[in-house]
């Protein structure tokens, strides 16, 4: 038995208990306070008792208040989403640019892949700059509200910074750099492979980034080579990992990150049965709104990547898209 069939168990124990009570309180000439004793317990038990969650109806929403709010269930304190004015109705046209890093830390000895390894403070060094150069990071659930819905983005120039994998640094190192900025950023988790040993994050860490205005996305389960699997692996390591994130966490899970950019047709089709809106490659570029959705682009930084090339690297791989005037900003 889950924990949700264990929780509704007990809601209806619970009830049966309470109308017995409320039959043995009541005498003969008590029907009408029978009554609304009943109604107030079926009420009760309908939200969930102590013990079991609230599930209260989601309240309908207007087009402009979906699009303001895409991707996430309310805007969170610190979150770019708290920042957003009402989406205008016209579809955004800009393209931007979506960061990748992997490790925030310096690379051990012996690292197969020091690349990958951002120390904390040339991490900080980055986000001064961009923040200086008037870049303000949004989600992909924002950045895909604005190509569809016109949806208003932060004052300054929009970026998507994503991390992989799920390494521990990413929420000890990364998360306080950018909370105190107010800035918000994309996770695409693995669900195996990366054990607390070797830097995996808890649970805990995963909500907490989630509070802070994080969207949480996915690779998969265990990092697979994708275009290696069969039918049945693909959709293990794309539709099961999108239905386990979604449940244990709350969160929509929109977008899919293909492990080591390796994708094909297969597995492209695979994503797109599974319910995800888009996925991201390790392909560099800008990613606009004539991109395919499946293939959107990203600028993979690397360990000793100063400030100013970190700038000049964005700058290089612009897009021949609209002008920054054109970003919708508050």
């Amino acid at each position: 038995m889950d924990s949700e069939q264990l929780h509704t168990r007990r809601a209806e124990r619970s009830h049966e208990r309470r109308r017995r009570q409320a039959r043995r309180r009541l005498g003969a000439g008590g029907a009408l306070a029978l009554v609304v004793i009943l109604a107030a317990i079926a009420v009760a038990s309908s939200v969930g008792g102590k013990g079991s969650p609230a599930r209260l109806p989601r309240p309908k929403v207007s087009s402009t208040s979906r699009a303001r709010t895409h991707g996430h269930s309310s805007a969170r304190a610190g979150s770019t989403a708290a920042s957003l004015g009402p989406a205008t109705g016209h579809p955004g046209t800009a393209a931007v640019p979506i960061l990748m890093y992997h490790v925030i830390a310096p690379p051990p000895a012996g690292a197969p892949f020091p690349g990958l390894y951002v120390p904390p403070s040339e991490f900080a060094a980055q986000m001064a700059a961009l923040k200086a150069a008037g870049w303000h990071p949004i989600t992909q659930d924002q950045l895909l509200a604005y190509w569809h819905h016109g949806a208003r983005l932060p004052a300054g120039k929009p970026i998507v910074i994503t991390f992989d994998n799920g390494y521990r640094s990413q929420f000890t190192a990364a998360l306080p750099v950018l909370r105190r900025m107010g800035w918000v950023a994309n996770e695409n988790i693995q669900l195996s492979g990366l054990p607390l040993s070797q830097g995996g994050l808890t649970d805990a860490q995963i909500r907490g980034m989630v509070r802070a205005g994080w969207e949480l996305d996915t690779q998969g389960i265990s990092h697979a080579d994708l275009i290696a699997l069969d039918s049945a692996g693909l959709h293990y390591q794309v539709d099961t990992a999108r239905q386990i994130i979604r449940r244990r966490f709350g969160v929509p899970v929109n977008w899919f990150c293909y492990p080591s950019g390796h994708y094909n047709a297969s597995v492209i089709a695979a994503v797109r049965a599974a319910g995800f809106v888009g996925s991201t490659t390790v392909v560099p570029g800008w990613a606009g709104p004539a991109t395919d959705s499946y293939r959107l682009p990203r600028l993979r930084v690397l360990g000793g990547t100063s400030p100013g090339s970190l700038l000049t690297q964005i700058a290089t791989y612009r897009s021949a898209g609209s002008p920054p005037s054109s970003y919708g900003g508050a």
